[in-house]
């Protein structure tokens, strides 16, 4: 059953009706441009098969009820007009931060049913809380009237459901990448100035796989580790002289903080800018169509994975092995990808290979859980569903 079905179903089971309509919004990975986007840089990243999926009908009586078939006995019920920081617990705080950021930005929303449901999987760093949000996001502004908001500031509100409602201070990237991209394409972010395009991206046409591996070590944004590597990077810029490591363009300039950590940190962010750029170039340039294209962007995966794991201390030891079996068994390259401290590990090979079965190998001489494959291909943002 797809997650559009799965909602439409809960939602007849719970609230005894059929839902006004259902809308899902995609799961994201990121090709390059990793803690990039809280530093102003560029971003790129591409929606995946994989949704989050809502039903939804309006409620005469100001409130917003919510279920999941992921959470199965568990009904969340907020009054809208007693919406605050802190008010929901749990996973009800994404869609009860985006119906509190709606009404601060001064968009009507009505009381609603919600039922959702996802095959986006949670913890694995591929953005499920994103696509919470502007599922939710789509559907409440739909249901309040006429008058639809435009996809960047819809995803500008759901990024402030997540850092000031949930309390996670993430960038602009997962929202935007969950509501703009296209299939077939990467969006290329600047999230500077919120200026995006579409990048043609199509490994499977040059000869090339895509392949998300989940190691199963959980992610979580919300600890404190993802939160002091903002802190340090904004330290960074404020010794530099400049608003954001995004203007530093010339990675020697970071050479100039005293504080060793400060400045690896300051180095990932530039550096990674910078790989962002010779991506887009690749993926438009003459040899895009080519497996040597391919071939040097699994080059530069690999880099950022090492750029991640050694200045951005970002990694956790399931991604690193993960990546080292990936190469060994002969890929073009991969790295870690989303917030980090646990989560997925983006690989880069050829049509042919054995990392599926290197990675699985290494994971049972090593003891831990097995790992999960995800064959990963650009698709759709976010839209009403049929």
């Amino acid at each position: 059953m797809s997650p559009a079905d799965g909602a439409r179903s809960l939602f007849a089971s719970r609230f005894g009706a059929a839902p006004a309509g259902v809308w899902v919004a995609p799961g994201r990975a990121n090709l390059m441009g990793e803690h990039t986007d809280y530093n102003g840089g560029f971003v790129l990243p591409f929606a995946l098969g994989q949704v989050t999926a809502v039903a939804a009908a309006p409620r005469a009586d100001r409130r917003l009820v919510l279920c999941s078939r992921q959470q199965p006995g568990l009904v969340v019920d907020a009054a809208l007009d007693d919406l605050a920081p802190g008010a929901i617990p749990g996973w009800g705080a994404y869609p009860g931060g985006v119906a509190w950021a709606l009404r601060a930005a001064g968009r009507e929303v009505p009381g609603a049913s919600i039922a959702i449901d996802s095959d986006v999987p949670a913890g694995a760093g591929l953005s499920s809380s994103a696509a919470l949000e502007c599922a939710t996001a789509l559907a409440l502004t739909e249901l309040g009237g006429p008058g639809l908001v435009p996809r960047p500031e819809l995803a500008a509100i759901a990024r402030r459901a997540e850092n000031e409602f949930v309390g996670v201070p993430s960038g602009i990237m997962d929202q935007s990448a969950s509501l703009l991209c296209e299939s077939g394409h990467a969006l290329l972010l600047d999230c500077q100035s919120l200026e995006s395009s579409q990048v043609p991206f199509d490994p499977a046409a040059a000869g090339a796989r895509l392949l998300l591996i989940d190691t199963r070590a959980t992610h979580r944004l919300a600890g404190g580790e993802y939160a002091r590597r903002r802190a340090e990077c904004e330290e960074a810029a404020r010794l530099l002289g400049v608003p954001s490591l995004r203007d530093v363009t010339d990675p020697a300039a970071v050479e100039r903080l005293a504080d060793p950590v400060l400045r690896r940190r300051a180095r990932h962010v530039v550096t990674d800018d910078a790989r962002v750029l010779e991506v887009v170039a690749l993926l438009r340039g003459p040899a895009c169509g080519s497996g040597d294209a391919y071939r040097e962007i699994g080059r530069l995966l690999t880099q950022a994975h090492e750029s991640l794991r050694d200045d951005f201390e970002a990694s956790w030891p399931e991604a690193d092995a993960t990546v080292a079996a990936a190469l060994a068994a002969g890929a073009f390259g991969g790295r870690m990808i989303g917030g980090g401290f646990g989560g997925s590990v983006l690989v880069l090979a050829g049509r042919d290979s054995g990392v599926r079965a290197a990675v699985s190998e290494e994971f049972a001489r090593r003891g831990w859980t097995a790992p999960e494959f995800l064959d990963a291909t650009a698709s759709d943002g976010a839209r009403r569903a049929a």
